[in-house]
């Protein structure tokens, strides 16, 4: 629910900037959300360095107009951001920022975090487009493991599982693997017609000027596959989600050594991995006891902004 007005003149601003939207929320004095703001993806790496700050400065200045039309004399006192991309960069982006009070900047994987374990010690994983992990230790510290981008892998997120089908799907139309329903979902996803090949393909993705957002487009129907019986597919799936599996375990036990896993809180977010198929990979082949992750990141980013 929104306020009606703030009962004073102090607000704070919050950001989850991530690769495909910008959702940013203006809270009172109170913690309440007074306004929203949505705004294109502000990953650098996606969507260039200059863009990718124009977007969010642009938001940060629509919601302190907000704040300055709801009351007199009104006051940014903590600005948080959340931001996937390359930290110094949002440090330096940070401290450009005049009239936003204190701006603290960190991972976007902070608000998940604090969804999945409130505050406490434990660790989540997210895939998405791309994936990650994130846990806070024994000592309230937050570590960041994988989510090194969708040139490099990125097991268990939609890329990885669109790279997947596609090298399959290569390989089948190339005639070196036996013919799926993969093949002929990859053709149909570049719409090049009945008769494109694997070379003609493979000349798609390659040049295509949105080539991770076109691979991980391919995750959905991947995941279909899967669910509908489909061997392959769902070998695909357990490949690429058992990788990030193996990063959260093993980022559990370094953090919490002699602590029996199964105790500790495990949340999973994203499409991917909150998909029935993968919930029933991670539920049978993993010492941790996953727990889907409930509501949006933005609401991980006001419970932090609330205790600034």
């Amino acid at each position: 629910m929104y306020s009606v007005c703030s009962v004073g003149n102090f607000f704070r601003i919050g950001v989850d900037g991530g690769g495909t939207k910008t959702e940013c929320i203006l809270l009172d004095d109170r913690g309440e959300i007074v306004a929203r703001h949505l705004a294109p993806g502000s990953n650098p790496n996606v969507a260039g360095p200059e863009q990718a700050r124009l977007i969010v400065t642009d938001a940060l200045c629509a919601l302190r107009e907000q704040a300055r039309s709801r009351t007199a004399g009104a006051r940014i006192t903590h600005t948080h951001l959340y931001s996937a991309g390359n930290r110094a960069f949002w440090r330096e982006t940070a401290a450009t920022l005049t009239d936003f009070g204190q701006v603290f900047t960190a991972d976007d994987s902070h608000p998940v975090l604090e969804l999945a374990t409130l505050g406490r010690p434990g660790l989540v994983l997210h895939g998405g487009t791309g994936s990650f992990v994130a846990a806070r230790g024994p000592d309230g510290a937050v570590h960041y493991a994988g989510g090194i981008g969708w040139r490099f892998g990125d097991p268990g997120s939609g890329y990885d599982l669109g790279r997947r089908a596609i090298g399959r799907a290569l390989l089948e139309l190339q005639g070196w693997s036996p013919p799926t329903r993969l093949g002929q979902i990859v053709r149909d996803h570049t719409r090049l017609g009945e008769s494109a090949d694997a070379a003609a393909i493979t000349r798609f993705f390659y040049a295509h000027a949105d080539p991770n957002r076109q691979i991980a487009g391919l995750a959905p129907a991947l995941l279909r596959l899967a669910s509908e019986g489909d061997l392959t597919a769902h070998q695909l799936v357990v490949e690429s989600a058992g990788e990030l599996v193996g990063l959260a375990v093993r980022v559990a036990a370094k953090l919490f050594p002699g602590t029996a896993l199964d105790t500790l809180p495990a949340g999973v977010s994203g499409p991917i991995l909150t998909h029935p198929v993968v919930v029933a990979l991670l539920s049978t082949n993993s010492p941790l006891a996953f727990a889907p992750v409930g509501g949006a990141p933005i609401e991980g980013v006001r419970r932090l902004l609330a205790r600034a």
